[in-house]
Protein backbone atom coordinates (compact mmCIF):
# COMPACT_ATOMS: atom_id res chain seq x y z
CA UNK A 1 0.00 0.00 0.00
CA UNK A 2 1.15 3.67 -0.93
CA UNK A 3 -0.21 7.16 0.75
CA UNK A 4 -0.01 10.42 0.42
CA UNK A 5 -1.58 12.63 3.17
CA UNK A 6 -0.73 16.75 2.80
CA UNK A 7 -3.10 17.51 6.00
CA UNK A 8 -1.83 16.79 9.47
CA UNK A 9 -3.57 15.11 11.16
CA UNK A 10 -4.85 17.52 13.90
CA UNK A 11 -6.36 18.92 10.71
CA UNK A 12 -8.08 16.33 9.41
CA UNK A 13 -9.75 15.87 12.94
CA UNK A 14 -11.25 19.39 12.56
CA UNK A 15 -11.99 19.84 8.87
CA UNK A 16 -15.30 18.43 7.64
CA UNK A 17 -14.40 15.70 5.29
CA UNK A 18 -15.63 12.55 2.91
CA UNK A 19 -14.00 9.45 2.13
CA UNK A 20 -14.53 7.01 -1.11
CA UNK A 21 -12.98 4.19 -3.04
CA UNK A 22 -12.74 3.33 -6.32
CA UNK A 23 -10.99 0.85 -8.31
CA UNK A 24 -9.22 1.14 -11.62
CA UNK A 25 -8.16 -1.62 -13.85
CA UNK A 26 -6.16 -2.57 -17.01
CA UNK A 27 -5.97 -5.35 -19.63
CA UNK A 28 -3.09 -6.23 -21.55
CA UNK A 29 -2.02 -9.51 -23.18
CA UNK A 30 0.80 -11.36 -21.56
CA UNK A 31 4.38 -11.57 -22.74
CA UNK A 32 5.71 -14.29 -20.73
CA UNK A 33 5.11 -17.56 -19.35
CA UNK A 34 6.67 -19.04 -16.04
CA UNK A 35 6.21 -22.95 -15.78
CA UNK A 36 7.36 -24.95 -13.36
CA UNK A 37 8.82 -28.67 -14.31
CA UNK A 38 9.95 -31.47 -11.86
CA UNK A 39 11.67 -34.67 -12.51
CA UNK A 40 11.06 -37.52 -9.95
CA UNK A 41 13.20 -40.48 -9.96
CA UNK A 42 13.18 -43.33 -7.48
CA UNK A 43 16.05 -46.16 -6.88
CA UNK A 44 17.25 -49.02 -4.36
CA UNK A 45 19.78 -46.37 -3.04
CA UNK A 46 20.19 -42.27 -2.85
CA UNK A 47 23.24 -42.78 -5.33
CA UNK A 48 21.30 -44.50 -7.66
CA UNK A 49 18.18 -42.30 -7.63
CA UNK A 50 20.42 -38.96 -8.19
CA UNK A 51 22.50 -40.48 -10.57
CA UNK A 52 19.32 -40.95 -12.66
CA UNK A 53 17.48 -37.54 -11.96
CA UNK A 54 20.88 -35.80 -12.57
CA UNK A 55 21.34 -37.48 -15.32
CA UNK A 56 17.35 -36.81 -16.93
CA UNK A 57 17.46 -32.86 -15.29
CA UNK A 58 20.66 -31.99 -17.35
CA UNK A 59 18.56 -33.30 -20.50
CA UNK A 60 15.93 -30.64 -19.38
CA UNK A 61 17.72 -28.13 -19.16
CA UNK A 62 20.52 -28.50 -22.69
CA UNK A 63 16.76 -29.25 -24.13
CA UNK A 64 15.44 -25.77 -22.42
CA UNK A 65 18.98 -23.94 -23.88
CA UNK A 66 18.61 -25.14 -27.27
CA UNK A 67 14.84 -24.24 -27.31
CA UNK A 68 16.07 -20.43 -26.32
CA UNK A 69 15.56 -20.09 -23.19
CA UNK A 70 18.29 -17.76 -21.42
CA UNK A 71 20.53 -18.82 -18.40
CA UNK A 72 19.06 -15.81 -16.55
CA UNK A 73 14.70 -17.67 -17.24
CA UNK A 74 16.38 -20.67 -16.03
CA UNK A 75 15.80 -21.28 -12.16
CA UNK A 76 16.31 -24.35 -10.13
CA UNK A 77 13.36 -24.05 -7.41
CA UNK A 78 13.54 -27.17 -5.25
CA UNK A 79 15.68 -30.40 -4.30
CA UNK A 80 14.59 -32.61 -2.50
CA UNK A 81 16.00 -36.27 -1.33
CA UNK A 82 13.64 -38.15 1.00
CA UNK A 83 13.91 -42.15 1.72
CA UNK A 84 10.35 -44.59 0.78
CA UNK A 85 9.33 -46.03 3.76
CA UNK A 86 7.22 -49.57 3.89
CA UNK A 87 5.08 -50.18 7.04
CA UNK A 88 4.97 -53.51 7.56
CA UNK A 89 1.30 -55.31 9.23
CA UNK A 90 1.10 -55.64 13.20
CA UNK A 91 2.54 -59.28 14.37
CA UNK A 92 1.25 -60.40 17.41
CA UNK A 93 -0.71 -57.11 18.43
CA UNK A 94 2.62 -54.97 17.22
CA UNK A 95 3.84 -53.00 14.36
CA UNK A 96 7.30 -53.57 13.51
CA UNK A 97 9.39 -50.58 12.88
CA UNK A 98 9.38 -49.34 9.04
CA UNK A 99 12.26 -50.30 6.76
CA UNK A 100 13.32 -48.20 4.29
CA UNK A 101 12.68 -49.57 0.79
CA UNK A 102 14.61 -47.00 -1.67
CA UNK A 103 14.98 -43.26 -1.97
CA UNK A 104 13.07 -40.52 -3.88
CA UNK A 105 14.72 -37.31 -5.56
CA UNK A 106 12.87 -34.64 -7.29
CA UNK A 107 14.31 -31.20 -8.64
CA UNK A 108 12.50 -28.71 -9.90
CA UNK A 109 13.21 -25.99 -12.49
CA UNK A 110 11.21 -22.99 -12.79
CA UNK A 111 11.33 -21.47 -16.48
CA UNK A 112 10.46 -18.32 -17.61
CA UNK A 113 9.16 -18.66 -21.20
CA UNK A 114 9.52 -15.11 -23.25
CA UNK A 115 8.19 -16.44 -26.84
CA UNK A 116 4.42 -17.19 -25.84
CA UNK A 117 4.16 -19.54 -29.31
CA UNK A 118 6.55 -21.83 -27.89
CA UNK A 119 4.85 -22.96 -24.64
CA UNK A 120 3.05 -25.63 -25.97
CA UNK A 121 6.56 -27.15 -27.89
CA UNK A 122 8.86 -26.81 -24.69
CA UNK A 123 6.05 -28.38 -22.62
CA UNK A 124 5.90 -31.46 -25.04
CA UNK A 125 10.23 -31.49 -25.38
CA UNK A 126 10.04 -31.16 -21.11
CA UNK A 127 7.99 -34.36 -20.88
CA UNK A 128 9.61 -36.39 -23.22
CA UNK A 129 12.71 -35.96 -22.11
CA UNK A 130 11.10 -37.51 -18.22
CA UNK A 131 9.41 -34.13 -16.67
CA UNK A 132 7.39 -36.25 -14.46
CA UNK A 133 5.80 -33.82 -12.45
CA UNK A 134 4.71 -29.68 -12.52
CA UNK A 135 3.81 -28.49 -15.68
CA UNK A 136 1.55 -25.13 -13.89
CA UNK A 137 1.70 -22.39 -15.97
CA UNK A 138 1.52 -18.62 -15.09
CA UNK A 139 1.07 -16.12 -17.50
CA UNK A 140 2.79 -12.85 -16.88
CA UNK A 141 4.16 -9.59 -17.76
CA UNK A 142 7.73 -8.76 -17.52
CA UNK A 143 6.72 -5.22 -17.24
CA UNK A 144 3.45 -4.20 -16.23
CA UNK A 145 4.40 -0.61 -15.22
CA UNK A 146 2.26 1.22 -17.77
CA UNK A 147 -0.88 -1.50 -17.23
CA UNK A 148 -0.48 -0.36 -13.35
CA UNK A 149 -0.73 2.77 -14.32
CA UNK A 150 -3.34 2.95 -16.24
CA UNK A 151 -5.26 0.97 -13.51
CA UNK A 152 -4.41 3.86 -11.24
CA UNK A 153 -5.15 7.09 -13.57
CA UNK A 154 -8.95 5.16 -14.05
CA UNK A 155 -9.11 4.58 -10.20
CA UNK A 156 -8.51 7.99 -9.13
CA UNK A 157 -11.10 9.67 -11.64
CA UNK A 158 -13.87 7.37 -10.59
CA UNK A 159 -13.00 8.28 -6.72
CA UNK A 160 -13.36 11.98 -7.54
CA UNK A 161 -16.19 11.28 -9.93
CA UNK A 162 -18.42 9.55 -7.11
CA UNK A 163 -16.99 11.95 -4.74
CA UNK A 164 -18.11 14.95 -6.77
CA UNK A 165 -21.48 12.61 -7.32
CA UNK A 166 -22.50 12.46 -3.87
CA UNK A 167 -21.17 16.08 -2.68
CA UNK A 168 -23.27 17.17 -5.50
CA UNK A 169 -26.48 15.51 -4.13
CA UNK A 170 -25.87 16.97 -0.56
CA UNK A 171 -25.79 20.11 -2.08
CA UNK A 172 -22.69 20.88 -0.67
CA UNK A 173 -19.25 21.40 -2.13
CA UNK A 174 -15.97 19.37 -2.79
CA UNK A 175 -12.52 20.69 -1.61
CA UNK A 176 -8.82 19.87 -1.88
CA UNK A 177 -7.85 16.26 -1.55
CA UNK A 178 -6.32 15.58 2.34
CA UNK A 179 -5.10 12.04 2.18
CA UNK A 180 -4.51 9.09 -0.80
CA UNK A 181 -4.06 5.59 -0.20
CA UNK A 182 -3.90 3.00 -2.79
CA UNK A 183 -4.22 -0.91 -3.14
CA UNK A 184 -2.44 -2.75 -5.88
CA UNK A 185 -3.51 -5.92 -7.43
CA UNK A 186 -2.59 -8.04 -10.45
CA UNK A 187 -1.89 -9.68 -12.61
CA UNK A 188 -5.31 -11.72 -12.40
CA UNK A 189 -5.78 -13.92 -15.67
CA UNK A 190 -8.63 -12.93 -17.75
CA UNK A 191 -10.13 -16.08 -20.20
CA UNK A 192 -11.51 -14.24 -23.26
CA UNK A 193 -12.60 -15.86 -26.88
CA UNK A 194 -9.72 -14.21 -28.74
CA UNK A 195 -7.12 -16.14 -27.26
CA UNK A 196 -4.40 -17.38 -29.17
CA UNK A 197 -4.35 -21.34 -29.17
CA UNK A 198 -0.58 -22.67 -29.38
CA UNK A 199 0.22 -26.12 -30.21
CA UNK A 200 3.49 -28.16 -30.82
CA UNK A 201 4.00 -29.63 -33.79
CA UNK A 202 6.80 -32.18 -32.57
CA UNK A 203 6.91 -35.57 -33.12
CA UNK A 204 3.42 -37.26 -33.38
CA UNK A 205 1.84 -36.87 -29.22
CA UNK A 206 -0.87 -34.65 -29.07
CA UNK A 207 -0.30 -30.89 -29.40
CA UNK A 208 -0.67 -29.05 -26.08
CA UNK A 209 -2.93 -26.42 -26.28
CA UNK A 210 -2.32 -23.23 -24.59
CA UNK A 211 -4.33 -20.44 -24.46
CA UNK A 212 -2.78 -17.00 -23.63
CA UNK A 213 -5.67 -14.56 -22.79
CA UNK A 214 -5.27 -11.50 -21.08
CA UNK A 215 -3.85 -10.13 -17.40
CA UNK A 216 -6.10 -7.75 -15.62
CA UNK A 217 -3.77 -5.19 -13.40
CA UNK A 218 -6.40 -3.33 -10.90
CA UNK A 219 -5.55 -0.11 -8.17
CA UNK A 220 -8.10 0.46 -5.14
CA UNK A 221 -7.32 3.65 -4.33
CA UNK A 222 -8.94 5.29 -0.44
CA UNK A 223 -9.05 9.25 -1.11
CA UNK A 224 -10.22 11.95 1.05
CA UNK A 225 -11.45 15.22 0.41
CA UNK A 226 -11.93 18.46 2.17
CA UNK A 227 -15.92 19.25 2.29
CA UNK A 228 -16.76 23.01 1.11
CA UNK A 229 -19.60 23.96 3.01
Amino acid sequence: MTGVGPATAAENDLTPQISVSATGSAEVAPDMAVINLTVVREAETAREALDANTAAMSEVLAAMQAEGIAERDLQTSNFNIQPRYVYPEPVDGERPAPRIVGYEVSNSLTVRIRDLERVGAILDTSVTLGVNRGGGIRFTNDDPAEAIAQARTEAMRNAIAKAETLTEAAGIGLGRILSISENSNGPRPMAIERAAVMQSDTGNAAPVPVAAGENSYQVTVNVTFELDQ
